[in-house]
């Protein structure tokens, strides 16, 4: 398990690095790529040897490997997270946001207000817009660079024509680990305002010591009948591309309900994506996932440290995920001024923190998924781009 291994991803039409410089203006010659969501790691090895094995196999027909991909899941479950799901709950859909709009489409209706606690996971807002329903946003409160709901605020903002709430848990981008409390608040929000919760909980294997992450249903059984739980093995083991999602839902009639909208749509998994799961959810991927943690650990401290050496920059403390949410705000610097300084002088792609919604204005999202010597070299540049503060 050697994460330190430089993989040049240009020219595989890699999102992260092949489009940088036409989006963010960021150099391909010097630049580095830390803003979409995946990390620059090959998968464990049991992943990449069962793609080899399909591949000399040769052949691509149908498959029908459900029965063993809900038994991986759930032993996943229940390994990991003390989550005893029955695989029979489990649905598997082309990603998570593929999960998101079926969401939309089998549990609200045109015109609905969809609930969001910003900022939060942009492409949230851009599929419910899509979809043709309103994105109502509920700002987090940022007490001391930590995020924190306000449910007395949210009671106040609902007008009754709202119908569900997307969380995202852990928390994209200011890598919140919540609480139980915490979300038997938000449990008792979406009971009090008959609101459908879809939790997206992506990152929940992505978690560093000292924090455990809690299913939505096992943190609060009240809301078992009104919950759609969303996990995926595609940010944990770096396999986004194969496009593989599941939809966990415990209650009978929300998965009857959710099952006839993707028989509808003809909707199913992908062979590679399928097979790849059920290889990840393993010992040996569980061993892989484990080191990779220390990993990203050990460059969330360095970059940490780095941001915070620069005044007026902090980095928010993570509890989870390989994405640095990092303040500007006093700095005195506009948006503008701030993201030049990163983009064009420390030559660095990033995510610009208003893409998040209301309250991420003043921030930029760090991917820190990748070889640390990256990490020192950002690190180094943005020292230098901000020096003029020191």
């Amino acid at each position: 398990m050697n994460f330190d291994t430089i993989i040049d991803r240009f020219g595989t039409s890699c999102a992260k690095w092949d489009m940088m410089e036409n989006i963010y203006g960021v150099p391909a010659e010097d630049g580095l790529a830390m803003w979409v969501a995946d990390t620059d790691f090959r998968p464990p090895q049991v992943v990449l040897d069962k793609m080899q094995g399909l591949v000399d196999h040769g052949i691509f027909g149908y498959v029908a490997p459900q029965k063993d991909l809900h038994a991986a899941i759930a032993w996943w479950m229940k390994t990991r997270h003390d989550w005893q799901v029955d695989p029979d709950w489990i649905f598997t859909t082309t990603g998570l946001i593929n999960a998101v709009g079926l969401c939309l489409d089998a549990f609200t209706k045109p015109d609905d207000g969809i609930v969001l606690f910003t900022p939060v996971y942009h492409v949230f807002a851009k599929v419910i817009r899509a979809a043709g329903r309103q994105v109502v946003e509920c700002p987090l409160v940022n007490n001391d660079g930590r995020y924190e709901m306000d449910f007395d605020a949210y009671d106040a903002q609902m007008t009754g024509n709202e119908s569900m709430v997307i969380l995202c848990s852990p928390h994209n981008p200011g890598g919140r680990v919540w609480t139980r409390a915490e979300l038997q608040g938000l449990g008792d929000f979406c009971k009090r305002h008959d609101l459908k919760l879809i939790s997206d909980e992506i990152h929940h294997d992505l978690v560093f010591k000292g924090h455990k992450h809690l299913p939505m249903t096992e943190a609060d059984r009240s809301v078992v009948d009104r919950t759609i739980i969303l996990t995926a093995p595609s940010k944990t083991f770096n396999i986004a591309g194969l496009h593989n999602g599941n939809v966990i839902i415990e209650d009978d009639a929300l998965r009857a309900q959710f099952g006839a909208r993707m028989a509808a749509l003809a909707v199913a998994g992908n062979t590679f994506g399928q097979f790849a799961a059920m290889a990840a959810y393993s010992p040996e991927g569980a061993e892989w996932v484990d080191a990779q943690m220390a990993y990203l650990d050990r460059n969330r401290q360095m970059l940490d440290q780095a941001i915070d050496g620069i005044p007026g920059l902090s980095s928010m403390p993570l509890e989870s995920t390989f994405l640095a949410w990092v303040d500007f705000s006093d700095t005195g610097m506009t948006p503008e001024e701030f993201t030049s300084r990163v983009e064009k002088t420390a030559r660095i792609a990033v995510n610009h923190g208003g893409t998040f919604g209301t309250g991420g204005e003043m921030f930029l999202r760090f991917n820190f998924g990748t070889q640390a010597s990256r990490v020192a070299e950002a690190c180094k540049r943005l020292t230098s781009a901000f020096g003029d503060l020191q």
